[in-house]
């Protein structure tokens, strides 16, 4: 963990946004084993008064929220605070989003399900380069399943709304559900 400390630097004020309140509260107590001084949010709102208020030297920020963007919190940031290095996570990755989060300041962008490993690298990763590959990649299988469940679960777990919008028959969508996780 002391390899991290040196590398974040004199002020390790981190704003985490979410509106996932049991990954938040994970991703606060990784984060803050790290070395960082984590402060939480979980909406568009709060964000932005955290962030207005007491502008972080880092910054993880979800995209889609509860109240809206969180493309909203990172131009407010990055007014706030024009060297803070933030990272937006999504669970809808698209080439679209990724650019327009990077246009607006963002440092780097990723897809959900993303470890604290993967975020504090991305978070202090100074390089012009890609980050390295990870070291346990999830398996294909994996990412599709926790689409999946993602979908499922944004659907209020409706298995024909959810089987509708993934264009999946309704039985395949009810014998993957009813299936335990891929490794």
């Amino acid at each position: 963990m002391l390899d991290n400390e040196v590398e974040i630097g004199s002020d390790p004020s981190l704003l985490l946004v979410d509106d996932d309140e049991a990954f938040l509260r994970r991703l606060e107590r990784a984060m803050q084993k790290r070395g960082f001084a984590v402060e939480g949010a979980q909406s568009v709102a709060e964000g932005i008064a955290k962030a207005t208020a007491r502008p972080p030297a880092y910054a993880v920020i979800d995209l889609r929220l509860q109240d809206g963007n969180g493309l909203d919190v990172v131009e407010r940031l990055r007014e706030k605070r024009p060297d803070a290095r933030i990272v937006v996570l999504t669970g809808y990755g698209a080439i679209a989003t990724a650019v327009a989060a990077v246009k607006i300041g963002a440092t780097d962008y990723l897809s959900k399900p993303a470890d604290a490993n993967d975020i504090t690298t991305a978070l202090l990763n100074r390089e012009e380069r890609l980050p390295p590959p990870p070291e346990n990649p999830m398996s294909a299988d994996r990412v599709r399943w926790e689409h999946i469940q993602r979908v499922f679960e944004l659907c209020d777990r409706n298995v024909s709304e959810t089987a509708r919008r993934l264009s999946m028959h309704r039985r395949t969508l009810q014998r993957i559900l009813a299936k335990r996780s891929p490794r």
